[in-house]
């Protein structure tokens, strides 16, 4: 009769294997209950995904936006949303560069003023339009997603605009008084409306008066300038994907690539 000597250490490695593949299975099975609780990116786009997503992207921008217009020359350093005197200010702006001594410079001083009173008032915007956002619906969401190139910003745009416009109005009215703005504006306008009707006014072609309600014209061109970088935060987040900050917004826009 043969018998067998089993080694104790044989039967410790057996165990020890047996520990490992077991360890092993209970990882595979955690992290396939891990894989399955992620976002999967060929799964259609769900309602709340497509709502979360266009919030998220329009806070994002109003941040952005506004935090540039509140900054010293935020609208002065920008040609493109510069605030220039009115249109029918020409005649004053071409009577005082010819004829007061230092006339360009009581312009250009004016203008800087009008820009720094929309530059003061750019804090105002962002809890309106954050109010707005979160009022938005899905179905808001969707038609904004797959809307035109600037249908978020014409969204906040019909939303906010009458808000803005009586939040911003006090607001650019002090700043205009408090950086002397309206001042200067009056030492502009008021002598050359007191030409109108006169024989000098008449010699000069000076027939109609100008509008002396400086605060109106510069709150509707600072809210000219906000919605317009708004619109280009929109731009940018739509076109370009290095802008899209979060895996939200990478997967909420990216299904506007898709469709190009």
């Amino acid at each position: 009769m043969r018998y067998f000597c089993f080694k104790p250490q044989f039967f410790m490695k057996k165990a020890f294997l047996g520990i490992i593949i077991l360890w092993l299975c209970n990882a595979c099975a955690t992290l396939q209950g891990v894989v399955s609780n992620l976002p999967n990116a060929t799964q259609p786009l769900t309602e709340t995904e497509i709502a979360n997503g266009l919030k998220e992207a329009l806070t994002q921008g109003i941040s952005n936006g506004v935090s540039e217009l509140v900054k010293t020359d935020g609208y002065f350093g920008n040609q493109a949303i510069k605030l220039l005197l009115p249109p029918e200010a020409e005649k004053v702006q071409n009577l005082i560069v010819k004829n007061i001594p230092q006339g360009q410079k009581l312009i250009d001083e004016a203008i800087l003023k009008m820009n720094r009173a929309a530059e003061d008032a750019a804090n105002e915007a962002k809890p309106i339009f954050v109010d707005a956002i979160t009022s938005m619906t899905i179905v808001d969401a969707k038609n904004i997603l797959f809307g035109n190139e600037n249908a978020a910003t014409n969204y906040l745009k019909e939303k906010t605009f009458q808000k803005l416009v009586q939040a911003y109005s006090p607001k650019i009215n002090a700043s205009l008084s408090k950086v002397g703005a309206t001042q200067a504006w009056s030492a502009l306008v008021n002598p050359y409306n007191k030409l109108v009707g006169t024989v000098a006014g008449n010699i000069a072609g000076i027939r109609e008066p100008i509008n002396s309600d400086l605060g109106a014209y510069t709150t509707q061109k600072a809210l000219d300038g906000l919605f317009w970088r708004i619109s280009q935060e929109e731009q940018k987040i739509r076109s370009t994907p290095l802008a899209r900050t979060t895996a939200l917004l990478q997967r909420v826009f990216g299904e506007l690539d898709k469709k190009r």
